[in-house]
């Protein structure tokens, strides 16, 4: 299988390009983002590829990077969202937004990416398998930002705050706690008290 492809970016089309590795042409699936971040750039380019091989092709889809690679594996295991699909949502969203869309239950937010509808976006927001996958990169380090001067998220502070503390000492992970919180918070009001912060996120915590 083809894991990576290095060569000329020789044309682009809608949702691919084809890219001239040694006078050959391979042609690779992508996201709008890649696309964009490829053509951006002169010279010779590196593409992070998964191979699908059906009854009657073997398609490629690339990547340029190894977080939206990880998002696209995550999305196709998801019922009835394919990899075109889940191009779609790559398309619309970064991984890292992805991930905090997920970890907040935006369903909305998901629905409003072209061309993917209601009912795919639910299904990717309740799907427990893609909120075990948002837990730990919905931050803004998901998407590259961090250390050097980056935007970071502000921290909880105040009853939220505690809130997350608590749920740390019962044993959940900060992110997915600060999450739930957060989520708890939007529900019943920023000024909410910890015993109220704390039983409305263990409620988001728990299986559905």
């Amino acid at each position: 299988m083809i894991g990576s492809l290095r060569g000329l970016v020789e044309s682009v089309e809608d949702g691919a390009c084809v890219l001239d590795v040694n006078g050959v042409g391979y042609l690779v699936h992508c996201s709008r983002k890649t696309l964009d971040r490829l053509t951006a750039r002169e010279g010779v380019q590196k593409l992070l590829v998964e191979t699908r091989v059906s009854q009657d092709a073997i398609t490629l889809f690339g990547f340029f990077d190894a977080t939206e690679r990880d998002a696209f594996l995550a999305l196709i295991e998801v019922k009835t969202v394919g990899p075109q699909k889940a191009l779609l949502v790559l398309s619309g969203l970064t991984p890292g937004d992805l991930a905090r869309a997920i970890a907040a239950k935006e369903r909305k937010r998901l629905a409003d990416v072209k061309g993917l509808g209601a009912a795919t976006a639910t299904r990717i927001v309740d799907e427990p398998a893609m909120q075990k996958w948002a837990v730990g990169r919905a931050m803004p380090e998901a998407d590259g930002i961090g250390a050097g001067g980056a935007i970071h998220a502000p921290e909880p502070a105040g009853p939220q705050a505690d809130a997350v503390s608590a749920l740390v000492n019962l044993g959940w992970k900060r992110p997915e706690a600060a999450a739930a919180v957060a989520r708890a918070a939007r529900r019943i009001g920023d000024d909410a008290a910890l015993g109220a912060l704390i039983t409305e996120a263990l409620k988001e915590m728990a299986p559905r």
